[in-house]
């Protein structure tokens, strides 16, 4: 079987970096809020681009801490609402939801599967405090048009970086873009830990001070709580792991590229639409989305000969049980995205035979 994603093999490369770095924490007898964690978050704020940076214990985490952080400043209250992509992940949606914040869901577009920026200022109302971009799939969805609404309406701008690690746009990595950004370290992420972990960079020290002590149970200094905090804290582990990781992150993510151009130069059939083709510099590929209608035929038929794929995914966040109150939205571009995708392997492990065979499949497919 061609695995989606083989983790043991990708962790493979760097092994021997790992485990010496498992070790020293190991043998150091610290194992929160040390040394490996500063080393790591002074890297990763270096690596994207950003004055700040706060390891926390997962993507949701990093997003949900964001909002809090600005509800504890003043900067937003319980019913503002945030805009967000229709067709995200449910991590985007809990985070707004989870601090008593109203999401606006705006649909994506068809050929990016991104936000479509011409409807997000049609979306904006008085109580509009925020817009969210998802840089799903690692491909980045920010546009001027999304600053320039932003700065226009006066809205706090906040990433979900969590699929999107070493993308750029310009000059600049996403996770600098805006005035905050949430990270994940989920172990199949293109910057994957051995376990969870997550991050929020920004350029607002008063920001990532609120952040830290919120993950930290609220606490300014030892057993003194200025706010009702929570325990969400990156582990010594983690942060050694994803230091060692780090180094080596554009060298995977150049070869993930080297894959998806096989993908966009030989995949060819009728029945299979690809997303627009992005420059380089602006997709990490983390996920390598098609669409089919035929897509559950299609991935049975690949299954039959030995790829695995997966759905990146398969209910949209509005039609979820968890949101009752969104049924009723009609949202038909995010609601056939969610129909139709598929998602091809793609990670740094896999061989150009490996590749073959995936495009060898998906164009002998009878739809």
């Amino acid at each position: 079987m061609l695995s989606y994603l083989d983790l043991k093999t990708v962790n493979g490369f760097y092994a021997d970096e790992i485990q010496e770095a498992v070790c020293r924490v190991v043998d150091s007898g610290w194992y929160l809020l040390g040394e490996e964690v500063r080393r790591f978050e002074q890297h990763y704020a270096q690596y994207i681009g950003s004055s700040e940076c706060v390891g926390v214990a997962n993507g949701l985490d990093a997003l949900t801490l964001i909002y809090r952080a600005y509800l504890e400043m003043g900067l937003m209250h319980e019913g503002d609402e945030v805009i967000v992509p229709a067709n995200t992940y449910i991590a985007s949606i809990l985070a707004i939801t989870e601090n008593r914040l109203v999401p606006v869901f705006v649909e994506p577009r068809l050929d990016t599967l991104e936000i479509d920026d011409d409807r997000i200022e049609e979306a904006v109302t008085p109580s509009t405090r925020s817009v969210m971009i998802v840089h799903l799939y690692g491909r980045c969805a920010y546009t001027d048009k999304i600053g320039d609404i932003c700065r226009r309406h006066n809205l706090l701008l906040v990433e979900d970086n969590a699929q999107a690690h070493g993308c750029h746009y310009g000059d600049r990595r996403t996770g600098s873009i805006g005035h905050a950004a949430g990270h994940s370290f989920y172990p199949g992420k293109n910057l994957g830990a051995m376990g969870d972990g997550g991050a929020v960079t920004t350029d607002d020290a008063e920001l990532a001070a609120v952040v830290r002590s919120l993950a930290n149970y609220g606490s300014t200094r030892k057993y003194e709580f200025r706010y009702a905090g929570r325990n969400s804290r990156l582990d010594e582990i983690q942060a050694a792991v994803l230091d060692v990781k780090l180094r080596h992150l554009d060298r995977d993510n150049a070869r993930r590229w080297q894959i998806a151009r096989y993908y966009y130069d030989h995949i060819d059939h009728p029945a299979v639409t690809l997303p627009a083709r992005m420059p380089d510099e602006q997709n990490v590929c983390h996920i390598f989305p098609v669409m089919s209608p035929c897509r559950d035929r299609l991935q049975q038929h690949l299954a039959d000969r030995g790829i695995q794929t997966i759905i990146h995914y398969p209910i949209p966040p509005h039609r979820q049980e968890c949101y009752p109150q969104y049924h009723a939205l009609s949202l038909p571009v995010t609601e056939q995205i969610h129909r139709e995708e598929l998602s091809l392997p793609l990670h740094p492990a896999l061989t150009d035979t490996d590749a073959r065979q995936v495009v060898e499949a998906v164009n002998g497919f009878e739809c």
